[in-house]
C-alpha cells in the first residue's frame, strides 16, 4: 500500500473512530445501552441508501442542477478531441462530453465508474485556456474518474451524514436521558465537536484527491506546467465570476471552487490552497527538466 492509499485509509478510520465514538457516547451518557446501536444502525442505513442513490444517479442529477448538455465531437469539436486523446493516453474508455452554459472557467467529472463517465466544461474554460492547458484539466478530470474518486467521497460524506444525525439525536435526547449523573455540557461539547472533525476529516479526504489527480493528470500528459497555468486562470477567474447558482455542497466535483468568491478559511475547503497545487505542479515540471 502506497503512502497516498495508507493516509486515505487512515483518515477514514479516523472517520469510522469517531462514528463509533459517537454510539458509545450515546450509550454511556444517555444511558440507552443496546438500543442505542439499533438507533445508529437505522439512521446509517438511511443515509447510506441515500448516498447509494446519489451514487448511482450523480451523473444526471449534477448536469441537471447545472444545465449541462451532452454534446457530439461535431457540436464541439475542440472539447471532444480533447477528452478523447487524453482517455487514450490515460488507457481509459471514451467518457461523454458535456458542455455547462455559464462563462464561468471551470470543469468537472461525474459518474459512478470509467464506464460510466462524463466529463464537463463550461463555456467560459474553453474561451479561457489554450490547448495545452485545456488538455491538463482534461487530464486532471480523467485522473478523477480513473482512480473512482465519486465513489471515495460518497462514502466519505455517508459516514460524515451519520455522525451529523446521530450527534443531533445526542442534543435531543438529552432532555429525556435516564442517567442524571452525567454533565449536560459534556453531552453539548460531544454532539458539537464530533460532526465538525468528522467534516474536517472529509475535507481532507477531498483535498488529497485532488493533489493526486493533480499528480496523476500532468503525468499523463506530462505537461505539468500546461496544467499549473490552467489552474492558475482558473483561479483568477472564478474568483472574479463565482457561480451564482448551484448547489456548494457540489464544490468538491470542479478543479477549482465554483464558489469562491471570497477568500475562505482553507481548513474548511474542499479543495487545497491554489498556491500550494501550482508550487507541486511546478516542482514536478523541474524534476522532468521543464524549467
Amino acid at each position: 500500500m502506497g503512502f497516498p492509499r495508507l493516509k486515505l485509509a487512515i483518515m477514514f478510520l479516523v472517520l469510522w473512530f469517531i462514528l463509533v465514538g459517537i454510539a458509545l457516547a450515546i450509550s454511556a451518557i444517555l444511558g440507552y445501552g443496546s438500543y442505542s446501536w439499533v438507533f445508529l444502525a437505522i439512521i446509517s442505513i438511511f443515509v447510506i441508501l441515500l448516498n447509494l442513490i446519489t451514487y448511482f444517479y450523480s451523473d444526471k442529477m449534477v448536469l441537471k442542477a447545472y444545465k449541462a448538455k451532452i454534446v457530439t465531437e461535431r457540436e464541439s469539436p475542440r472539447l471532444y478531441k480533447t477528452v478523447q486523446r487524453v482517455a487514450n493516453m490515460a488507457e481509459l474508455p471514451m467518457p461523454k462530453v458535456a458542455i455547462v452554459p455559464t462563462q464561468t472557467p471551470n470543469a468537472f467529472a461525474t459518474g459512478r465508474n470509467p464506464n460510466n463517465a462524463v466529463v464537463a466544461a463550461t463555456e467560459g474554460i474553453l474561451k479561457t485556456l489554450d490547448d495545452d492547458e485545456l488538455e491538463g484539466v482534461i487530464a486532471h478530470e480523467m485522473a478523477h474518474i480513473k482512480d473512482r474518486d465519486i465513489l471515495v467521497m460518497t462514502i466519505a460524506a455517508s459516514v460524515a451524514m451519520i455522525i451529523a444525525f446521530a450527534a443531533r439525536i445526542i442534543l435531543f435526547q438529552m432532555f429525556f436521558s435516564r442517567n442524571r449523573n452525567v454533565n449536560p455540557l459534556l453531552i453539548i461539547v460531544v454532539a458539537i465537536t464530533a460532526p465538525i472533525a468528522a467534516a474536517l476529516v472529509q475535507f481532507a479526504i477531498s483535498r488529497s484527491r485532488e493533489y493526486k489527480a493533480d499528480k496523476v493528470g500532468a503525468m499523463t500528459i506530462y505537461k505539468p506546467l500546461a496544467l499549473a497555468k490552467a489552474l492558475d486562470k482558473l483561479d483568477k477567474g472564478n474568483r472574479r465570476k463565482p457561480f451564482r447558482k448551484g448547489n456548494p455542497a457540489t464544490s468538491s466535483l470542479f478543479i477549482v471552487n465554483p464558489f469562491s468568491g471570497g477568500s475562505f478559511v482553507s481548513l474548511f475547503s474542499t479543495h487545497p490552497p491554489m498556491k500550494e497545487r501550482i508550487k507541486r505542479l511546478e516542482g514536478m515540471a523541474r524534476e522532468m527538466g521543464h524549467y
